[in-house]
């Protein structure tokens, strides 16, 4: 028996009502924001990653999904969104595009070779955002407002976003330099990757997952500590917008993210809920204002955020999230060979027509076609047997009222349209017959 890949996993059809309803509000509340979608393949040339994340990254050193195809060139599973975006931005010239500013969102599978646990696997689905365009610290508070919004559209509603600033060139250029001589005495203490860090980028030694509490790290001094007084004052107004907003946010002086190409705002987004525990970031971002460039393109300012979805439906779970409700309008039950024509002519008029049904195509008895009825939480049931047929009648029941009503067959579809018009206590959200989650 064959078996899935270690650290991937199916999505069976009981679970994929969670991902729809996820899914959905991420689309809605992009939307609101007037982000477009972009889908760019799952497959890049490995040298994009090493521009782009770094080659000093945990993810491009250690994590990536490498392979050299029949033609000789290394190819990458994607392990991150920006880049490819990035790069499909560039080559079909959004940049020159009549709107200034481009405002994407994605939703898709990405790859990285690191240990599974729970909420986090070797593929994965991420959403992200991405703005070109415009250096304003509007944008920066805009992207900020839009992961805390798709939080809100989910009811989570404790989360704390925590705020930093790296500043541009000169910034980082002083602050890389007054790290190096604070880290050079004790170098040794640290981790092997933290001491080959030192030599080619000081500054992810901050983001290490091994000696974050070591005294020397502890004590290191902090970008924002040498941020010129353009790079404090684009922060000072992110700071301001947010509180316009009222955005509650945390600044955290040893916030640095984990890729290379940030600059100036760097960001995460916590979710204080009791299935996540001390493992509580599920949203981080930033500003990149010279990765296009880096990349082949024109000198573009971008900002963006990417959320784990495994990692936030992981979350949902604290608050009962049960996704999109699965039911039928009509279940159709064909008693005996000769109706099947017949039987098979309504169902298929009524799915064209924009209803949800189904049959038995099992031909079981009674008792199995009733189960059916309740595991597909259908809210009518029409039986057509020989008498039917011989009358041109069909017999409908309605699950929800209980009443049970003979009309023609050729008035199927019209009449479980008319009764599901009808006013009643259905769910005005999600269209279900009653919906706690939408507390209607």
């Amino acid at each position: 028996m064959y078996q899935k890949m270690k650290g991937t996993y199916d999505v069976l059809p009981t679970e994929s009502g969670k991902w729809h309803a996820l899914e959905k509000a991420i689309r809605n509340v992009s939307k609101l924001y007037n982000y477009k979608e972009i889908r760019t393949p799952i497959i890049e040339y490995t040298e994009l990653f090493h521009r782009s994340v770094g080659e000093s990254t945990d993810i491009v050193s250690k994590e990536t999904y490498d392979f050299i195809d029949r033609g000789k060139r290394s190819n990458t599973l994607r392990p991150e969104g920006t880049a490819g975006v990035v790069r499909s931005y560039i080559e079909n010239k959004l940049y020159a595009d009549k709107l200034p500013v481009q405002k994407v969102y994605y939703v898709g599978p990405m790859f990285r070779y690191e240990r599974p646990q729970k909420g986090r696997y070797r593929q994965f689905m991420q959403f992200g955002a991405e703005a070109f365009g415009s250096s304003s610290p509007q944008l920066d508070a805009e992207i900020i407002a839009y992961a805390v919004s798709v939080l809100k559209a989910l009811k989570i509603k404790d989360v704390t976003v925590r705020l930093n600033s790296l500043g541009d060139h000169d910034s980082k250029a002083a602050y890389k330099d007054a790290l190096m001589v604070h880290l050079k005495p004790s170098i040794t203490e640290l981790c092997h990757d933290c001491q080959t860090r030192y030599e080619t980028n000081p500054l992810r030694i901050l983001d290490c997952k091994i000696d974050n509490n070591h005294p020397v790290l502890v004590e290191a001094p902090k970008p924002m500590d040498y941020l010129t007084e353009e790079d404090a004052n684009h922060f000072d107004a992110v700071c301001d917008y947010l509180d316009a907003m009222n955005i509650d946010y945390v600044i955290d002086k040893n916030l640095v993210r984990g890729l290379d190409y940030y600059t100036h705002t760097v960001f995460e987004v916590e979710a204080h809920l009791e299935t996540l525990g001390a493992q509580n970031v599920i949203c981080g971002g930033g500003r990149y204002d010279h990765l296009v460039k880096s990349l082949g393109g024109p000198e573009v300012p971008g900002v963006g955020f990417a959320f784990g979805l495994e990692r936030l439906l992981f979350a949902l779970e604290s608050i009962q999230f049960k996704g999109d409700p699965q039911y039928l309008h009509l279940f159709l039950m064909i008693l005996g060979e000769e109706q099947k024509a017949d039987g098979m002519a309504m169902l298929n008029r009524c799915r064209l027509g924009g209803l949800f049904a189904d049959i038995d195509f099992m031909d079981r008895g009674m008792k199995g076609k009733w189960k059916q009825v309740e595991h597909h939480n259908a809210r009518f049931v029409a039986i057509y047997g020989a008498n039917e047929k011989a009358n041109n009648k069909i017999n409908i029941k309605d699950q929800q009222s209980g009443e049970e009503v003979t009309i023609s067959k050729h008035q199927l579809y019209n009449h479980i349209v008319a009764e599901l018009m009808k006013p009643s206590h259905a769910c005005t959200s999600c269209e279900a017959d009653s919906c706690d989650d939408c507390e209607e």
